[in-house]
């Protein structure tokens, strides 16, 4: 079967995705590696499939590279709420609210590059809610952070940031005895200023990605559960300035409690996403 998948990156985290609303595609482990190898097949840090809903906009089903599925994907999720947009699935009008596995999701399409009447290669701005943290696990030992996000992660802050290895540093950790069997994807930050700054080693992609939205949620929450202070906001809430490698996200959160006992309901993260290409193939 002939297949097209269309390539989008948000904030340089790229994904291939498919229009799956007849539900006739059906992919293996083996064929999502296939798909995101970089030397053999056309590289991404992982496949989306948009399909129908019964009661939402749309549902989203998420596969990392390694084709493990069954977690969220913060990017992925702005990434597919613009590709539902070019499809005309949804409008910039109203709220999108989808499916995805950690559950519901809302979003704003906030800025187009072109008139939202466009059927293909779009620019966006995408506000996205994610799920509410609780359950901050301090490790002493690790001098780190471990927190859900919708996807594992552990925050660890460092000096140095743009000088570290990243990849040797990360896999140590992401395989870490205590987060087996699952693993976790694994944070390293920094606070410059006003901004703090993330690198994040991915587990199913294995590797330094160019930008994580669940890793820049939880490296938001962690910093604010350590006493990192970002901007404040009305009604309580918290917004902080995250510098990924190409790009700045915010997030914006409503923190209750403090240290370990903390929790952040209301979060929302923004950035940009972006329309590359398309491809076909056999499957």
């Amino acid at each position: 079967m002939l297949q097209k998948f269309f390539k989008y990156h948000g904030a340089g985290n790229d994904f291939l995705l498919a229009d799956n609303r007849d539900g006739l595609l059906s992919l293996s482990a083996a064929q999502v590696r296939h798909l995101c190898d970089r030397h053999t097949g056309f590289g991404a840090d992982g496949v989306m499939l948009l399909e129908r809903s019964e009661s939402k906009d749309f549902r989203m089903q998420f596969y990392n590279p390694d084709g493990s599925s069954g977690m969220m994907c913060g990017n992925g999720g702005r990434c597919i709420v613009a590709f539902a947009a070019d499809l005309g699935v949804v409008s910039g009008k109203f709220p999108v609210v989808f499916e995805a596995p950690d559950g519901l999701h809302t979003a704003v399409i906030l800025s187009a590059a072109k008139d939202l009447s466009a059927s293909k290669d779009q620019s966006y701005t995408i506000r996205l809610k994610m799920s509410d943290v609780s359950g901050i696990e301090y490790i002493p030992e690790l001098d780190a952070s471990f927190l859900d996000t919708g996807t594992r992660h552990l925050v660890k802050f460092a000096d140095g940031l743009h000088s570290m290895d990243v990849a040797t540093e990360g896999r140590a950790l992401r395989h870490e005895l205590r987060f087996a069997p699952q693993g976790t994807n694994v944070n390293f930050v920094q606070a410059v200023g006003r901004e703090l700054h993330v690198r994040t080693f991915e587990k199913g992609v294995e590797a330094e990605t160019l930008a994580c939205g669940t890793g820049v949620v939880a490296s938001a929450i962690a910093a604010c559960s350590r006493g990192i202070a970002g901007e404040a906001m009305p009604e309580g809430g918290m917004k902080y300035s995250v510098r990924t490698a190409l790009a700045i996200m915010d997030v914006e959160f409503k923190p209750e409690g403090e240290g370990e006992a903390l929790t952040a309901s209301q979060v929302w993260l923004t950035g940009p996403t972006e329309m590359v290409g398309t491809i076909e193939c056999l499957l």
